[in-house]
């Protein structure tokens, strides 16, 4: 079997994105776009010259060929992506009413990737990868998406695949009470975790990124990189921490999969043998350079771009 650097496990969806800023009822055409935090950060390796994989269930219908089309494109690997003829592919609509408000309204109750089970898994397909990468979002989704991961986290543990874990939390999708306990398990149970200030402050009660990153520390993680947004991030270790400055940009058009594209500069640091520091500057670079295209992952930089930006990083008037 292949071997692989990360593999994924979530719900892709259709994206219909506005033509123009300001509220959809002012919106005259969208366009469709495939978007799903895990395959974003599939897509932002892959075009980094790494191997991936996905594992989902997707509708038997025309939004999943879509989906399905755009993944082997960017050479995302689809084959444990299951179809099912019963549910359809899950849709949501983007409102970006300007580069700091943006709303998304999600329609996937009963989707085909909320019927995913513990049988879609393939523990031999699983071993096969360095980085199992999962979100708080999957199991959010329904009962058997929440069961499938435990299991999927328990495959990769017995197999020696690091579990990296962004909580990525979603409360409109279960109670509050109900996504800390879930997420708070998966802390535990994860080598490296990629929290926000404000997952720090629902998960762990607190704002500090220090405190974030130690109390992550001290649940079991190896690596916690505290995403920080237009300051940067900051990382840490059981032995060593520190900030890392935000990749200039002079003009944010869309904030969405910024946090995908961080963690797709992280990981690709670290299968390529960066030091923890240089992976986390990738990082804000790949994040950073999102936010400056439309749409979820159409901006992530491939290998000759990514090192173009890292030169112009450490340049106080970067070009767009």
């Amino acid at each position: 079997m292949k071997r692989m650097d990360v593999i994924g496990i979530g719900e892709t969806m259709v994206s219909l994105t506005p033509d123009k800023y300001g509220l959809i009822r002012q919106t005259s055409s969208f366009e469709p776009r495939v978007a799903g935090t895990e395959t974003n950060t599939l897509i932002g390796l892959s075009r980094l010259g790494h191997n991936t994989g996905f594992i989902s269930r997707l509708g038997e219908d025309e939004l999943g060929a879509m989906v399905l089309k755009e993944l082997r494109g960017e050479n995302v690997d689809t084959k444990l992506i299951d179809l099912d003829p019963y549910h359809q592919t899950g849709l949501f609509l983007k409102e970006i009413i300007n580069e700091s408000d943006v709303h998304v309204y999600y329609y996937r109750q009963h989707s085909a990737a909320s019927q995913m089970t513990r049988e879609l898994l393939d523990e031999s397909y699983i071993s096969s990868a360095s980085y199992l990468f999962i979100t708080g979002i999957t199991p959010a989704i329904s009962e058997s998406c929440k069961q499938t991961i435990f299991t999927a986290i328990n495959m990769a543990k017995n197999n020696g695949v690091k579990i990296v874990f962004d909580p990525n939390i979603r409360k409109k999708l279960w109670s509050e009470s109900e996504a800390r306990q879930t997420l708070i398990e998966i802390l535990k149970l994860s080598d490296i975790i990629l929290p926000g200030i404000s997952e720090g402050q629902f998960l762990l009660d607190s704002n500090d990124p220090e405190e974030i990153g130690k109390k992550c520390v001290d649940l079991g993680a190896e690596l916690v990189v505290v995403k920080l947004g237009e300051n940067g991030a900051y990382y840490c270790t059981s032995d060593h921490g520190d900030y890392v400055p935000s990749f200039p940009v002079k003009q944010v058009r869309d904030p969405v999969g910024a946090g995908d594209a961080f963690a797709a500069g992280l990981l690709s640091g670290l299968i390529d043998e960066l030091s923890i520091e240089k992976a986390v500057e990738r990082a804000c670079i790949t994040g950073g350079y999102a936010t400056t295209y439309v749409g979820d992952y159409e901006g992530f930089p491939d290998k000759s771009r990514l090192e173009r930006l890292t030169n112009l990083s450490t340049s106080e008037d970067v070009s767009r």
